[in-house]
């Protein structure tokens, strides 16, 4: 697969010169991976070498979040820098609008000079446009969920024979696609999105020994005596009933290992990009960028899947990899909070371009350059997807999660959560109804309200994200909540994009 731009030889030499002062990107992003599911993370159950090899020569980041925790939505923050009320992009809202897309780091990377490559879970689509393939020097994305069988993905069919597992298959291409820019002599950025290990769970059989007969350690958080606390909103949707659907109850051993086995294969991919860097000559002037779309509960307080606003559906890994100037960020972590609107900033600036006033988010390369240095006080986490009482905004610091829920129809009271995660890391005691704690309430409330302010000032005005902005409203009434409640809208999108 050769890559569809066509460079001109008479910009050849400037474009040496630029990639000489540029530095590449590989950004890789996993789908639906805890942050316990890496030995850099302390599991000590799994064997992930060379993701753990990227921390110890990078940095590790242990305060790192989505701010929403679903596919689609959280792509489209990757993409865009933005929160999800500015991409006005989810499943049951709408597809993101292509005035947004124009202000995506990809388009405004390849743009800057930027050879641009994609492959893997898409995740969203561009009103009237689909994926955008035509933005991308070299394709390899899949729309929707895309498939575990390579040869089922149209833009991977090459890739089918030798590696009929898709996860290694986006390892080949973007070896593929490392060969052909460096010899193109331009900057690149690649972009690789892994099916795994979303369900349904298709591990590469050529790893079934990995974990074969392997017993996992439970989180001290597994089970449900330890989310009994939660509220009750937080219950009525799948991610409840999914601890015994999905067999963390009875299973947990079984499901685990297959879970890891599909990071393995992961590992293995990130492994294939690192040789081919070094391979081109490329290893000196790359910045790695290691993540995952949002995390997942696997059993964590008797709840299965993600989507809600808890740790560890929200909280994933974060690696980066900087290997210029010997740059202070190697072997070191960091519990600086940033979260994935982070990501397009970050690239831009590395390419030497402004960030656009529209983006959320900030340069994580100041914490890279400092483990101490702080580039938000506050992350704005959120819920719009789903059943109505699941929905929920809810605000982190690096100390504290204030979690406010308010969904008051028949049989539910309006209830907020209270978390200090600095000692409570595994949100074991709501502190909420604590007189004790009754300042901290206060001052959290008071930072939910900003995040609030600026929801209802940025929100775009189409696909219902308005009148989110009544509805997590503190201070407003039910009934009056109940008025502006959008009506469900068809299920087109869930039914065409997400097939979960």
């Amino acid at each position: 697969m050769k890559l569809l731009a066509i460079i001109p030889a008479s910009v050849l030499a400037v474009s040496l010169a630029s990639a000489a002062e540029k530095p590449n990107i590989v950004y890789l992003m996993s789908d639906d991976q805890s942050s316990y599911t890496l030995g850099c993370y302390g599991n000590e159950d799994v064997k992930t070498p060379h993701i753990d090899k990227l921390s110890e020569q990078g940095m590790t980041f242990d305060n790192h979040y989505v701010t929403t925790a679903i596919c689609m939505a959280s792509r489209a923050t990757v993409m865009t820098g933005m929160y999800e009320y500015k991409t006005g992009c989810n499943f049951q809202h709408g597809h993101m609008k292509p005035a947004v897309w124009k202000k995506s780091y990809p388009v405004l990377l390849r743009k800057a000079g930027y050879l641009t490559a994609f492959a893997g879970k898409f995740g969203f689509e561009v009103e009237g446009v689909g994926m955008c393939e035509k933005d991308f020097d070299k394709w390899g994305g899949a729309p929707g969920q895309s498939h575990y069988e390579t040869k089922k993905n149209k833009s991977m069919a090459a890739y089918a024979e030798k590696y009929p597992h898709s996860t290694l298959s986006y390892g080949a291409f973007g070896s593929d696609f490392i060969a052909e820019a460096t010899k193109a002599g331009k900057p690149f950025c690649l972009s690789i999105s892994f099916k795994a290990p979303h369900r349904p769970t298709t591990p590469d059989p050529q790893f079934d020994h990995i974990y074969a007969g392997k017993k996992f350690k439970k989180p001290a958080n597994y089970g449900r005596q330890h989310g009994e606390h939660f509220s009750k909103q937080s219950k009525q949707d799948r991610q409840y009933v999914r601890f015994h659907e999905w067999n963390y109850s009875d299973k947990y051993d079984e499901v685990m290992a297959v879970y890891h086995q599909q990071i393995y294969a992961i590992d293995v991919a990130v492994g294939m990009i690192r040789d081919a860097l070094q391979k081109h000559g490329a290893v000196d002037n790359t910045v790695i960028i290691y993540t995952s779309d949002n995390g997942f509960f696997c059993g964590s307080h008797g709840y299965g899947s993600k989507v809600l606003p808890y740790e560890e559906s929200t909280r994933v890994p974060l690696i980066v990899y900087d290997p210029r100037n010997n740059n202070p960020g190697k072997g070191l972590r960091t519990n600086a909070l940033t979260g994935n609107i982070d990501f397009a900033p970050t690239m831009l600036k590395l390419a030497g371009l402004p960030m656009p006033k529209n983006m959320d988010g900030k340069d994580l390369m100041k914490v890279y350059n400092d483990p101490k240095a702080e580039i938000h006080e506050s992350i704005a986490l959120m819920n719009v997807w789903g059943k109505r009482p699941t929905h929920a905004l809810a605000v982190v610091t690096q100390d504290m999660k204030y979690i406010h829920w308010g969904h008051a129809a028949e049989g539910f009271e309006i209830s907020e959560e209270l978390y200090r995660l600095n000692e409570d890391p595994l949100e074991l005691a709501d502190l909420s109804q604590h007189p004790e704690h009754g300042g901290a309430l206060q001052a959290m409330r008071g930072i939910y309200d900003k995040h609030l302010e600026k929801w209802r000032a940025e929100a775009v005005p189409y696909n219902n994200y308005k009148e989110f902005a009544v509805i997590f409203d503190r201070n407003v009434p039910w009934p009056e909540k109940e008025k502006v409640y959008p009506k469900p809208k068809s299920n087109r999108i869930k039914n065409k994009i997400l097939k979960k």
